[in-house]
């Protein structure tokens, strides 16, 4: 998919949204868009990772790194304090809040960690912590507070620390159309 489709979508879900969700998501694709035009040593990509750098880490204080695996409709709700490891990958639809880290662990010989494989439609609460290789499952819900080191299955709902599982969602209807239940609960 190329730059302007998914910046649309990314957008889209950002719509309602702060302002500064909608300035992050849009230089975030920018970067993309220019190291996938000019390759990601070019000088002008280079100017914009500067540019990016300065406005979304230094002064927003949301570090994503331009080149993060994130499919397209990110939401980002309320920013501030976020963090996602660059090894990390985010499937498309997934909305992130305040205070999150997604990234790996540091082991006890120095070396780093994998780092998580967040699937479609996953909704993370404010303050979570995702952790190591592991793999979050389509449409899962992971509360405010959790810290998950461990795998979590698609359409479930985690939370706690360490998590748990707090009750499963029904998938998607065929249609598309989200369950009734994950809808209430993303909706709180």
């Amino acid at each position: 998919m190329t730059t302007f489709p998914v910046l649309r979508a990314d957008l889209q879900a950002n719509q309602g949204s702060n302002t500064k969700s909608r300035i992050v998501v849009s230089l975030f694709r920018c970067v993309q868009g220019c190291a996938h035009l000019w390759g990601d040593r070019s000088i002008f990509t280079l100017a914009v990772r500067v540019i990016y750098q300065f406005i979304v880490e230094w002064f927003l204080g949301i570090e994503i790194p331009w080149n993060a695996k994130i499919g397209p409709g990110l939401r980002l709700l309320h920013g501030v304090a976020l963090v996602v490891n660059a090894e990390a990958t985010l499937g498309s639809g997934c909305t992130l809040r305040h205070a999150t880290t997604i990234g790996n662990k540091i082991l006890a010989d120095g070396t780093a960690s994998g780092s998580p494989q967040i699937g479609n439609n996953v909704d993370i609460g404010s303050n979570v912590t995702i952790l190591g290789p592991i793999t979050i499952g389509d449409g899962a819900v992971i509360g405010a507070g959790a810290v998950v080191t461990k795998d979590v299955q698609a359409y479930t709902v985690v939370v706690g620390n360490p998590a748990r599982l707090l009750r499963k969602l029904d998938p998607p209807a065929e249609d598309g159309e989200s369950s009734p239940l994950a809808s209430e609960l993303i909706s709180l």
